[in-house]
C-alpha cells in the first residue's frame, strides 16, 4: 500500500503474507490465526478508547480464577479474542488467564485446527479507570493431541521453546502489535485512518543493557537479598556504569515489558513472602514475554533457570519472573546467585 511519494506502507496482512512466501512449506494456518488475532486487536481497541463514555469501566461482579475481581473490560476483551480465534479455524482449544479450564472448539473445522492459543486477554486492566496503558498478551502452540479429537490441557502444558509464535498488543497513545514467529521481532502501529496495522517497528533489537529497573519497591522488604542488593546497586553513584538507574514501574507486564524492550532495562516480578511462587503466569505471560525478548537479543529467566525451558505442571502456573537486557539480567543472575 502507497502512502505517498517515496513511503511504503506495509500493513499487518502483507507483512504476514510476504513472509509466508519466504516459506513455500507454509500451508497459510498461522497466517490466518495472526491475521484474526490482529481483528481482535482492533475491536478491543475501540472499545478501550471509548471506555470512559459507554458502559464498560468497573467491576462485571466476578472473581476470576486468580482470585482477582473481573472488570467488565476483562470479559469484553476475552470475549472478543475467543470468538475471533474460533473464526480463524486454525484453533482447537484456549487457554486464558479469564477462564478455568480451557476451552475446547468441537465445531467444524477448528476440532481439526493444528493449534492451541494461550492468551491473557487484558492485562493491567485495573490501570484502564485511570487511563494507563493495558495490552493483550498471546502464545501460540501447535497442538499434541491426534486431530479430529478434542483437545485436552496437555496441550497446553508445554515448554515455552515449543512456541510456534508470541506476541502481545499495548494500547496506549498509540496502539501496537508486536509478535515473533522465531525469526525476529516486528512491531505494527495502528493507523486509525486507514484501520490497519502498520508496520513501524521493523526487526526490533532490545539494547543490550539500559537505565531502566522496573520493579514494585513497595514490596521490598519482601524480597529475596538478591534482588534487594541489585536494587541497592541500581541506586549506587558510579559514573563508569552510567549509575543510578532510574525506577520506572507502570503495573502493566505489557507496558513494563515494552518500554525496556525499546529503550533497554530490565522488568523483575521477583518470589515474595505473599507470593512464594511468584505472582505472574508460566503459559500466557511469561513464555510468550520471554520468546520475545530472546528474538530480540534480550533474556529472561525465573531468576536461576530459563524461563521457556520451564515444563508448566498447571494452566494457570505462577513464577517469579526477570526479563530485560541482557547484560542487566547477568548482573542480577550474579547477585541471585551470591546472595539467594
Amino acid at each position: 500500500m502507497q502512502a505517498s511519494a517515496g513511503y511504503q506502507i506495509v500493513t499487518l496482512n502483507e507483512f504476514i503474507i510476504n513472509r509466508q512466501y519466504e516459506h513455500p512449506q507454509a500451508k497459510g494456518d498461522l497466517s490466518r490465526l495472526l491475521h484474526h488475532i490482529g481483528i481482535a486487536a482492533k475491536v478491543v481497541n475501540k472499545k478501550i478508547n471509548k471506555a470512559g463514555l459507554v458502559d464498560i469501566l468497573g467491576k462485571a461482579g466476578e472473581v476470576n480464577v486468580q482470585g482477582e475481581d473481573v472488570k467488565k473490560l476483562d470479559v469484553f476483551a476475552n470475549d472478543h479474542f475467543m470468538a475471533a480465534i474460533k473464526a480463524s479455524g486454525e484453533v482447537c482449544a484456549v487457554a486464558s488467564e479469564e477462564n478455568q479450564e480451557i476451552i475446547t472448539f468441537d465445531e467444524g473445522l477448528s476440532r481439526e485446527g493444528n493449534y492451541v492459543v494461550c492468551m491473557d486477554p487484558l492485562d493491567g486492566s485495573s490501570n484502564i479507570e485511570v487511563n494507563v496503558s493495558v495490552g493483550t498478551i498471546f502464545s501460540i502452540h501447535h497442538r499434541l493431541s491426534p486431530g479430529g479429537e478434542q483437545a485436552d490441557v496437555s496441550d497446553f502444558l508445554q515448554p515455552g521453546i515449543r512456541q510456534v509464535a508470541a506476541g502481545y498488543v499495548i494500547y496506549g497513545s498509540s496502539t501496537m502489535l508486536v509478535y515473533t514467529t522465531g525469526a525476529g521481532v516486528d512491531g505494527f502501529t495502528l493507523d486509525p485512518g486507514i484501520g490497519e496495522f502498520c508496520l513501524s517497528h521493523p526487526r526490533i533489537r532490545t539494547p543490550a543493557t539500559g537505565r531502566i529497573y522496573s520493579i514494585n519497591e513497595g514490596n521490598y522488604v519482601h524480597f529475596p537479598m538478591g534482588v534487594k542488593k541489585y536494587i541497592k546497586y541500581c541506586q549506587e553513584i558510579d559514573p563508569d556504569t552510567d549509575r543510578p538507574y532510574t525506577s520506572r514501574y507502570i503495573g502493566s507486564l505489557v507496558s513494563d515489558f515494552h518500554r525496556n524492550l525499546l529503550m533497554g532495562g530490565i522488568f523483575i516480578y521477583p518470589q515474595t513472602q505473599a507470593a512464594p511462587k511468584g505472582k505472574l503466569r508460566l503459559i500466557y505471560e511469561c513464555n510468550p514475554i520471554a520468546f520475545i525478548a530472546e528474538q530480540a537479543g534480550g533474556a529472561a529467566s525465573n531468576g536461576t533457570a530459563r524461563t521457556m525451558d520451564q515444563v508448566p505442571h498447571s494452566l494457570h502456573q505462577r513464577v517469579p519472573f526477570y526479563v530485560g537486557s541482557r547484560e542487566m539480567m547477568d548482573r542480577v543472575h550474579g547477585f541471585l546467585a551470591e546472595y539467594g
